[in-house]
């Protein structure tokens, strides 16, 4: 017998001993979980894991509890050490194990160090908070299904911790690599959900203090306010935030088939616990997923079924509001509510943290809450919301109570349609923080906000709003009311699934479009021959100038869905043109002012001056692409990141027409001081490092793995395949990728069950450098290739590197 068939008759036997004798009907689910789930499991629950080629898992389980143990098994296989840091965080535990001074873990929270990283999470825990919330009855807690599949991925990760020796030098022999329970999972989940509120505002939580007398602080005489309106325009930045996404469905009209397709590019970390990870998702009758989750998840976070396919993106909803509360004169801990007193309630957290001389130490902090959240200290250290003897402030984060993001997802797993997943998420009401892009196989396509938002309407903070919250609100979004009156509370509408939130009918939402398109900016241009208007400013602005990324993005879908008959193959396509909008719009006039520069000089911004004559043909010759070979996308990037770096620059000539979002602005302004000066710090820059002005993109844009040097293509100035690098001249250039491009998606529809997907998971599947898997679909991005998907039976058994394993707590 052939080495294919023997692994094709394993795994039929292996599938036959995990689900019986057929596949089981939808019915057919674990019972739920007792309250000795939240403990390390040590019952029987196994699955089977066949890998096909790049280590891509088809985890196939008998139930949600066994389908669980799969995919926690398999993630500690491929990244045990990231998985454990962060629940190392999630326990706060971060100041005694890595220090307290240490940067705290930006995958779970914005907390600026472990000690308020720890502060934060301990506070959380103590409050029992993510307890409460699984003891909630669905829809507004969790499902037995997604209890179930928590409480698997708990067995598997510690079965696989039982059963296997670390190998990666990131955790390999720490004493804090632990068993965890069903409760340390919902906490991950929880943490996720809390990014946008509460963990935005961690340092602010933890931080918050009274004043030391009673006396009011005062800024010095003549110091200037701050800017809270540019503040929170800064806090809530989509385009340079450490997330973000591209995403675009094009419905029948448009395709060669007449069904749908998806593409999909979130752009996500590289590193650490926002991961994500790749793997097919099976319970034989009644689930079958395949796509990516973000670490530590049981469910599929974006990917495709047999029918369906979706994608989030980031939003531009700001899901927390901030209360301006009136305190009680000579007691900063009370507050008045229509005239009447509420005592703010105080609850003292205790951490860890190894001391100066190695050992343990206590550290206490008081946080205080009140009716609408927790007081806090300030938004981002550019955005203060000082404590004093009249006034605090309250953070409100609806997600606060939102443990249903397990089940949105997984909805979406089981949708078999645009309308399906519609109504998936009108039931669950649990993504936090992102828009939703879907395309079916029966040609449709689905673009929706559908976010939990604390239900701010612009009537609302026109009545209520206080001077902070005028400049903030209309600026960004963010709402600053008075928490003096009761006229000022959240409404509820009336499908909202918790009090205080949007509900469903509210969401901006676009069905069956050409296209529907997002690449963070608000909902207004999803489809620019169907603008959505009319929702209130929490959702988002309208008739504002939109970023490079969603200019360039609509320009792209809109000529694809008009030219028509698109396939997969149009999707990899776009996905690796790496067109650079920025360079469309003002390569041509930057060369042509480099030329008419006097002698070819300019002076920098140091003073000197700098030749920049040979800059004047790179820049002319320059492709307008940022492929790894494009020689002149190196020397443009520096001088457009120097150029636009202040974003008081008027880098164009051409203002914003609302009525042309679009094409404006543009024209770009050479006539200033700031180009002449840009260009000169490029150049000067780039010879001060020993770099070529015309060097190609890819030998100074690299990510390094066991050595070997890989080229990175993709970068700002617009492009959909975004990558955000540090410049470090001392290392080559942009030596390492922060975020960018990581999960990609190409999904259509071949109406036989089986969809024809292209994915692609950039930085690979594992974060262990001894790994197979650490670094090979990093080598496919760089070549611009992805991987042929396998969701159905015959595609996975035909794999050549196809391998069975069964996998279980015994």
């Amino acid at each position: 017998m052939s080495l294919r068939h023997r692994l094709r008759a394993l795994t039929v036997t292996g599938l036959a001993l995990l689900t019986g004798a057929g596949a089981l009907p939808a019915t057919a689910v674990a019972a739920p979980a007792p309250d000795g789930a939240l403990r390390p499991s040590g019952g029987g629950l196994s699955a089977v894991i066949r890998y096909t080629e790049y280590g891509i898992p088809h985890i196939v389980g008998k139930d949600y509890a066994n389908l669980g143990f799969g995919s926690g098994w398999a993630q500690a296989a491929d990244n045990v050490c990231e998985l454990a840091g962060g629940f190392v965080t999630l326990r706060g535990e971060r100041s005694l194990v890595f220090g307290a001074d240490g940067p705290g873990d930006e995958a779970m929270s914005s907390a600026g160090d472990n000690l308020s990283s720890d502060l934060f999470f301990r506070g959380i825990n103590d409050a029992r908070t993510v307890e409460k919330l699984l003891d909630r009855p669905a829809p507004r807690g969790p499902s037995r299904q997604a209890k179930e599949l928590a409480r698997g991925w708990a067995a598997g990760y510690n079965a696989w911790l039982r059963q296997n020796r670390i190998t990666d030098p990131a955790c390999r022999g720490k004493d804090w690599v632990r068993p965890v329970t069903a409760l340390d999972v919902a906490r991950r989940g929880y943490a996720i959900t809390l990014l946008g509120g509460e963990g935005q505002a961690a340092d602010g939580i933890t931080g918050a203090r009274p004043p030391a007398g009673k006396a009011v602080a005062r800024p010095p005489a003549g110091a200037a306010k701050p800017d809270l309106a540019a503040a929170a325009r800064t806090l809530l930045d989509r385009e340079n935030a450490a997330m973000g996404s591209n995403a675009v469905a094009f419905a029948g009209g448009t395709t060669a088939d007449r069904r749908g397709l998806l593409l999909g590019n979130p752009h996500y970390p590289w590193s650490g616990g926002r991961r994500f990870w790749q793997s097919q998702l099976t319970i034989p009758g009644e689930l079958n997923v395949s796509g990516a989750s973000l670490l530590g998840l049981p469910v599929t976070s974006i990917g495709h079924n047999g029918d369906m396919a979706w994608s989030h993106t980031v939003s531009t909803g700001v899901p927390m509001s901030v209360y301006e509360l009136k305190l009680k004169p000579g007691d900063p801990y009370t507050y008045l509510v229509d005239g009447k007193t509420e005592r703010m309630t105080g609850r003292t957290i205790t951490v860890t943290v190894r001391g100066k001389d190695g050992r343990p130490e206590k550290v206490s902090r008081t946080q205080w809450r009140t009716r609408f959240g927790p007081v806090i200290s300030g938004l981002g250290k550019d955005l203060p919301l000082p404590w004093t003897a009249t006034s605090a402030f309250a953070l409100v984060d609806p997600n606060a109570a939102n443990l249903r993001f397990l089940d949105a997802s997984l909805s979406l797993g089981k949708a078999r349609s645009v309308r399906d997943a519609r109504a998936a998420l009108d039931r669950t009401q649990g993504l936090p923080w992102v828009n939703t892009v879907a395309a079916d196989s029966g040609g449709h396509s689905l673009y929706t906000q559908a976010q939990v938002l604390p239900r701010v309407t612009d009537e609302l903070a026109r009545r209520c709003s206080t001077p902070a919250g005028q400049q903030t609100f209309p600026a960004a979004g963010l709402a600053i009311l008075d928490g003096s009156r009761g006229a000022c509370a959240l409404g509820t509408d009336a499908d909202a699934v918790q009090p205080g939130v949007f509900g469903p009918r509210s969401m901006p939402t676009l069905v069956d479009a050409p296209y529907a398109e997002n690449s963070n900016d608000s909902a207004w241009l999803a489809n620019a021959d169907r603008p959505l208007t009319g929702y209130p400013r929490i959702f988002g602005d309208v008739s504002t100038p939109r970023s490079l990324r969603t200019r360039g993005a609509v320009e792209d879908v809109s000529a694809l869905a008009g030219r028509g008959r698109l396939t997969v193959d149009d999707l990899q396509q776009h996905q690796f043109r790496n067109r650079a909008p920025a360079g469309d719009l003002a390569a041509a006039d930057a060369a042509k002012a480099c030329a008419a520069l006097p002698g070819g000089k300019a002076v920098d911004s140091k003073g000197a001056t700098v030749d920049v004559s040979a800059a004047c043909h790179v820049l002319a010759g320059w492709d307008r692409t940022m492929n790894t070979g494009s020689r002149g996308a190196l020397l443009f990037d520096r001088f457009w990141r120097t150029l636009t770096a202040d974003g008081r620059t008027e880098v164009w000539r051409v203002p914003f027409d609302p009525r042309k979002p679009v094409t404006t602005p543009n024209t770009l302004n050479t006539r200033g001081p700031a180009f002449a000066r840009s260009l000169a710090d490029a150049v000067s820059g780039l010879r001060a490092a020993g770099i070529a002005l015309d060097a190609p993109l890819g030998e100074h844009q690299f990510v390094v793995r066991n050595g070997k040097r890989i080229p990175v293509p993709g970068g700002g100035l617009g492009v959909w395949n975004m990558i955000v690098a540090p410049w470090d001249a001392a290392r080559g250039g942009y030596a390492d990728v922060v975020h960018g491009s990581s999960y990609i998606q190409a999904v259509g529809f071949d109406g036989k069950g089986c969809p024809v997907a292209r994915t692609l998971l950039t930085y690979s599947q594992s974060a262990d450098p001894g790994s197979p898997h650490f670094s090979d679909q990093t080598e496919l991005f760089s070549a611009g290739r992805m991987v042929q998907g396998r969701f159905c039976e015959k595609d996975i058994l035909s794999s050549p590197q196809l391998k069975v394993i069964r996998v279980g707590e015994r």
